[in-house]
């Protein structure tokens, strides 16, 4: 998959890995993209853009449907902002600020373990993809450059205790609030997709350009999804520590997880709140927690997590669930209307793609969003790194400041530079 992204032969691209099937969804035929100002749709050689009004979610899936997709897929992402509507915070936007990216693929490149199966390509393009895949295979890992992750610009000690703060006077119970960590070089994003992806254990994984925007990341937790049989499904995950430090230290690290009362306490209101957003859009009686207070290794870091899923009823689509799961309640706060108010407030610059979720819409209404948050971003301004943790009124700002730390380790060894 990164030799394909590389090859620079593909356009625009969004790859995209969930469990036993990867995906490579490459030269757009159409685009639906959404600002807080306009609806952008480009389809069949033309561009048209409209002021739009009510909810985002809505007027994309509205957009997908004036579109003779002809049973393709819709790839892409849509940023933190897109909450902004329906948790009344656009007085932080602007008309430019961008909230989604979907694209509709010409070339589908999908290897299971069945083989590879591709759509949309010309015969000489095929020959030319099972080429690159050919000679991709034992091509050595690329190097990496050093990051340092502890250089910090923004304060974040000093902004958790000032959330800190806001909790204990009784304003919310929780806030992820981040930290944005700037890279001085250029980077290779595929090479640093395949040396992070060798090196993680996501839930789901990604790799784009689209836009002006590269990214790739190692997501540990769906923010949503829906499919064919209409189940819906979230997997929030609250309460870390570090991952991969030899046995002994994992293994005294997943008990003192288990035993903290300020990790269990931040786990348990996250899957309290995810498990209200899905029986509001959910048949009564159908929505149940399982796997609870479970400890997932994601990459670097080890996390409390839990699945809460229900069946969504007849009059709600996939997307009215993405706008009441969305943004992912550990990466937001609680509740979330106060807490995304605190993060417009306290976050040091606008988060983008940055806990928000990078999304696969199918033609039958199915629905999958990741999300994103062990990633790296480049656009023609540069290139960073994004980490944050979630703050109660237990939380340390050293300790929050080191979980950042340890969750920046998830892709900061991997970095690779162009």
């Amino acid at each position: 998959m990164a030799s394909l992204a590389a090859a620079e032969r593909f356009g625009e691209y969004v790859m995209y890995e969930q469990p036993g099937e990867w995906v490579f969804a490459a030269d757009p035929l159409g685009s639906v993209e959404l600002d807080a100002g306009e609806l952008r749709i480009d389809w069949s050689g033309r561009t048209t853009a409209r002021a739009w009004t009510g909810s985002p979610a809505r007027v994309i899936d509205a957009a997908l449907a004036e579109l003779a997709l002809g049973g393709r897929k819709a790839y892409g992402w849509i940023g933190f902002e897109f909450c902004a509507y329906s948790l009344a915070a656009t007085k932080y936007l602007n008309q430019r600020t961008p909230l989604a990216h979907l694209m509709i693929p010409r070339i589908e490149v999908r290897i299971d373990a069945s083989g590879v199966r591709i759509s949309g390509a010309t015969p000489s393009e095929a020959c030319d993809i099972h080429d690159l895949i050919a000679a991709s295979q034992g091509v050595p890992l690329p190097v990496s450059t050093p990051v340092d992750v502890r250089i910090d610009p923004t304060d974040y000690a000093a902004r958790v205790a000032g959330a800190v703060a806001e909790i204990r006077s009784g304003a919310y119970q929780k806030v992820i609030l981040s930290r944005k960590v700037s890279l001085p070089f250029a980077v290779d994003v595929p090479a640093t997709y395949r040396l992070g992806r060798a090196n993680n254990t996501p839930a789901r994984s990604f790799l784009l350009r689209l836009g002006g925007l590269e990214a790739a990341g190692f997501s540990p937790e769906l923010v949503a999804s829906v499919d064919d049989d209409r189940v819906v499904t979230t997997e929030p995950l609250a309460g870390t520590r570090a991952f991969g430090l030899g046995v002994e230290a994992d293994d005294a690290a997943r008990a003192d997880l288990l035993a903290d009362p300020k990790e269990i306490v931040e786990h348990a209101i996250s899957v309290q709140t995810s498990f209200a957003e899905i029986a509001a859009v959910a048949v009564p009686g159908t929505s149940a927690v399982s796997d609870f207070m479970a400890v997932r290794e994601r990459g670097s870091v080890q996390h409390l997590a839990s699945t809460v899923r229900g069946t969504l009823a007849p009059d709600r689509t996939a997307w009215d669930a993405l706008e009441v799961l969305f943004p992912s309640v550990t990466a937001s706060g609680i509740p979330k209307r106060a807490g995304v108010d605190s993060v417009f407030r306290n976050d040091h610059d606008p988060r983008g793609l940055y806990s928000g979720a990078v999304v696969c819409v199918s033609p039958t209404g199915a629905l999958e969003a990741t999300l994103v948050l062990r990633a790296i971003y480049q656009t023609g301004e540069g290139a960073w790194l994004r980490a944050g943790a979630g703050i109660v009124g237990q939380s340390r700002p050293e300790r929050e400041f080191e979980e950042t730390c340890e969750k920046l380790g998830s892709v900061a060894p991997y970095v690779v530079e162009a």
